[in-house]
């Protein structure tokens, strides 16, 4: 017999890991770019919304105020922009950034 889990609302969580085959965000075409004035924890200066890291794939949003993304690892999929309820960030051509 399976022993019942004691919390039935216990989920597996994942920690920020570099990338077993190196740096994957050189290939991208785009690129995020957070604009801190409209970010909800940078404007609160508190713990607050991180829907970023939330819906990351890549696990690449830091959860810290400022957010930050590390552009290392990140893909450039867009789903931290399209995700954001404050649309604090958008995807940006990768020569605007250089």
């Amino acid at each position: 017999m399976n022993k019942a889990r004691e919390d039935k609302f216990t989920q597996a969580r994942s920690a920020l890991c570099k990338g077993e085959a190196g740096r994957t965000g050189d290939w991208r075409s785009v690129r995020p770019r957070i604009d801190h004035a409209k970010c909800i924890p940078s404007k609160n200066r508190r713990p607050s919304c991180f829907i970023c890291w939330l819906y990351c794939p890549e696990g690449v949003v830091k959860r810290s105020i400022p957010v930050e993304i590390d552009l290392d690892y990140c893909k450039g999929c867009g789903i931290c922009a399209e995700e954001c309820p404050g649309k604090a960030i958008e995807m940006v051509e990768e020569h605007e950034e250089a």
